[in-house]
């Protein structure tokens, strides 16, 4: 074979890959963006099925932008950060917990005697969401997460206005086994959390998920959740993980200062 000819081959060889190259980023970066804008409403989904509002019609973004209100705020004072302080990296319509307790500058490490949602770093801010009727708060949904037996599960619990009553809890990420701890998105099981009581009167924490199924003609029934049936460290997993972000260390005192605008009606 002459030189012309290798030349040639090797210059038509180089140009289909150069040609496949830019076809592979390109499809590369159009389907990110389809990825992410899916995982966005899929969360958007997740956080109207925690406030009971997927049944208002078929377009959830419209839904959302209907009746959710989001603030960004500060986990260790409870207070919400005015949108003028926001930056590209912290913001309420951008947030993504992964990413951001992955972040040094907005994450902080939690002292092993207090992680008991076995997630090691959290973020300095999380988003909250308001559920508002004609203007009314009807519910707040907040984002929990913590450890299962196989993965992290991420998912929302909706209180209602009186802050004691859940109205909803869902997960919208976790890799637990089919069955098992997989069945956190059995719907029956998540029906079970509709009408428990977060809190007894002195608002500590008393919502649990338990082993075994609840005794209904128990005083403690108001409190308790059935555990998934074949998967203790799954339910160890949940239990603990909402203990934890419904309690001082979590979304207290954001509940603090809820608890006083509601008792002064600012909300």
């Amino acid at each position: 074979m002459s030189a012309e000819k290798k030349s040639k081959i090797i210059g038509v060889a180089l140009a289909v890959c150069i040609v496949c190259s830019i076809l592979v980023s390109t499809a590369a970066v159009t389907l990110n963006s389809i990825q992410e804008q899916n995982q966005k409403l899929d969360r958007i989904r997740n956080i109207l099925a925690a406030g009971n509002l997927l049944d208002r019609g078929k377009d959830i973004q419209k839904i959302y932008n209907e009746y959710i209100e989001a603030d960004l705020i500060e986990l260790s004072t409870g207070k919400v950060v005015h949108p003028e302080n926001y930056t590209n990296e912290l913001n309420v319509s951008d947030f993504d917990i992964r990413t951001m307790a992955n972040n040094p500058k907005y994450s902080t490490s939690i002292p092993a005697n207090e992680d008991i949602a076995q997630i090691k770093r959290k973020p300095t801010h999380m988003p909250v969401y308001y559920v508002r009727e004609e203007g009314e708060l009807e519910e707040i949904i907040l984002p929990v997460y913590g450890k299962g037996l196989w993965s992290t599960m991420y998912g929302f619990i909706a209180l209602n206005r009186d802050l004691h009553t859940v109205d909803g809890f869902t997960f919208y990420s976790h890799g637990e086994t089919p069955g098992l701890g997989g069945e956190v998105d059995n719907p029956q099981w998540k029906e079970i959390w509709k009408g428990k009581k977060a809190f007894d009167e002195n608002w500590n924490v008393k919502i649990e998920v338990i082993k075994g199924r609840v005794d209904p003609e128990r005083e403690s029934a108001k409190y308790q959740i059935d555990g998934l049936s074949g998967s203790t460290l799954t339910t160890r997993g949940i239990d603990n993980l909402i203990k934890y972000w419904l309690g001082e260390n979590g979304y207290g005192p954001f509940f603090e200062i809820l608890r006083k605008e509601l008792s002064d009606d600012q909300i």
